[in-house]
């Protein structure tokens, strides 16, 4: 075993940190407060092979491996988890879900640009009854021969209103239950696709979130990705890499707090020392960097199973599992170090807070985590 990063993830690692630090922590508060999209950032973040971190560059891509894709993770979640989200979307399903399963055109037609930031993607799973069911798929696609009839409604879609390319989960035939789903490229604009109002979120406000409906479009037979029936077996697959790209976000929210709560606690006084000083403080703080660390290794080991090609579904999971749990539990903390200034917007906490949250729900909530490690437990 050895835990030291390579001089090259030092750099990566730096070079996204500088970034958060420059481009993205200014505004941060105020793209939160009005819900708004960090358009120009995205474009910027793409120039810097950010959202195409681990595509083949004959792609258009940046070709690294997961831990690389971990490191700009934590550190763009650590200032701006609406920014980081979008990363981990298009990173993880998109761009994922196409160079592993999508054809040679697909790829030409949509990757290249997809891996460069030139457009931007959207997973679309979710429904209205059909959330950690992904089997209960509503939303239809009729087989017309040279095309396929989508209906349907498709919610929670992070990039909705945005995406030039939307990954579209839907049932074609329902009598064969998860055999019957298919994947198909939808692309924006295609007539009957409708993006319904934007989400007023807890967290992860800058990150656009919308209710999709699908009215009788038309998606040629040349978009569905994979063979006719592998939908499911798509999704699975594709949220198992999403997983650790929201570990990592949590990761980064996460040691993003306790990094605020650090320097907090090395300012502030009362009763004549600086608040570090004090057992109750000091022992929140050793508390913090203990999970977060034990939180970081899991999500490293996910990351290195999938560059070594190792079963990652499990270790997906429980990097999920636990250093979500670690970024509720630490922001928490972190505004409570801050006291009455970690109730108030100016000092970073409390959104940070907020945005933990999400990181428990979307891509398998905490409870599908544990189904997915129990069931190979229990397999063993």
């Amino acid at each position: 075993m050895n835990f030291n990063l390579s001089e090259e993830h030092i750099m990566i690692r730096d070079a996204a940190r500088d970034f958060a630090q420059t481009e993205l922590l200014p505004g941060v508060i105020e793209r939160d407060e009005n819900q708004h999209f960090p358009k120009e950032l995205v474009k910027k973040m793409g120039d810097l092979g950010f959202l195409g971190v681990m595509v083949d560059p004959k792609y258009g891509g940046s070709g690294m491996d997961a831990i690389s894709y971990v490191l700009i993770m934590e550190e763009l979640s650590k200032i701006d988890a609406s920014a980081s989200v979008i990363v981990s979307v298009n990173n993880s399903l998109v761009c994922y879900g196409i160079e592993t399963f999508g054809t040679e055109a697909q790829k030409q037609k949509y990757l290249t640009k997809l891996a460069t930031g030139e457009f931007i993607g959207a997973f679309c799973l979710s429904e209205p009854e059909a959330g950690s069911d992904a089997t209960s798929q509503k939303t239809s696609a009729i087989d017309k021969g040279d095309h396929y009839l989508l209906n349907g409604t498709k919610n929670w879609i992070t990039n909705g209103g945005r995406a030039d390319v939307y990954l579209v989960i839907a049932q074609t035939d329902k009598d064969k239950g998860s055999h019957g789903i298919n994947t198909f490229i939808v692309e924006k604009g295609t007539e009957g696709f409708h993006v319904g109002p934007k989400e007023n979120k807890l967290g992860i406000r800058g990150s656009d979130t919308h209710t999709l409906q699908f009215n009788d479009v038309k998606v040629p037979k040349e978009n569905r990705i994979g063979e006719d029936g592998s939908g499911f077996r798509f999704a699975m697959k594709t949220l198992s890499g999403g997983r650790i790209g929201i570990a990592s976000q949590a990761l980064g929210i996460a040691s993003g707090a306790y990094e605020l709560a650090l320097k907090y606690s090395k300012e502030r006084k009362a009763f004549g020392t600086e608040i570090c000083n004090h057992q109750a403080i000091a022992f929140k703080l050793a508390d913090m960097h203990t999970e977060i660390e034990a939180a970081r290794h899991l999500v490293m080991k996910a990351a290195w199973d999938k560059d070594q090609d190792n079963n990652y579904d499990v270790s997906s999971a429980m990097a999920k599992l636990y250093a979500s749990k670690v970024a509720m539990e630490h922001t928490v903390e972190a505004v409570q170090i801050h006291g009455g200034n970690g109730f108030v917007k100016d000092y970073h906490v409390e959104r940070l807070m907020r945005d933990a949250k999400i990181t428990q729900i979307y891509e398998g909530t905490s409870e599908i985590q544990k189904i997915v490690i129990s069931r190979s437990l229990i397999k063993q």
